[in-house]
């Protein structure tokens, strides 16, 4: 092996440790908040738990703004239609909320029984 040859390979060497090092610091720094959860979150950081139900925050300090003025209930919440939700107390109800759905949101703004 030539003086060359020795010197291109130390340096694809020297490369290749480089981005692996790279790679293990971005796994180490990124993978927490990209294993939490693949949900979305609301305009407070919370969102719905579909496996167990129930409604929880993300973002630190986060309070539903819907706390104290709707019902909370444990497990999954389902509206038959609006005058259900509303009887709940629950309308309007915004995607991300408990006890949204589609069927809820005619004209599909995120926001059911306006």
């Amino acid at each position: 092996m030539t003086h060359q040859e020795c010197v291109n390979r130390a340096r694809h060497r020297a490369l290749f440790n480089s981005f692996a090092l790279l790679t293990v610091v971005l796994c180490l720094t990124h993978a927490p908040a990209a294993l939490a959860h693949g949900g979305r979150l609301n305009a407070e950081g919370c969102h719905n738990e579909k496996k167990h139900g129930g409604y929880h925050c993300h973002r630190s300090g986060s309070v539903p703004s819907n706390a104290s003025s709707k019902p909370r209930t444990i497990g999954p919440i389902y509206y038959k239609n609006c005058a259900a939700a509303r009887n709940a107390g629950a309308a309007p109800v915004m995607q991300g909320e408990p006890g949204y759905g589609r069927h809820l949101d005619r004209d599909g703004d995120g926001i059911g029984c306006e």
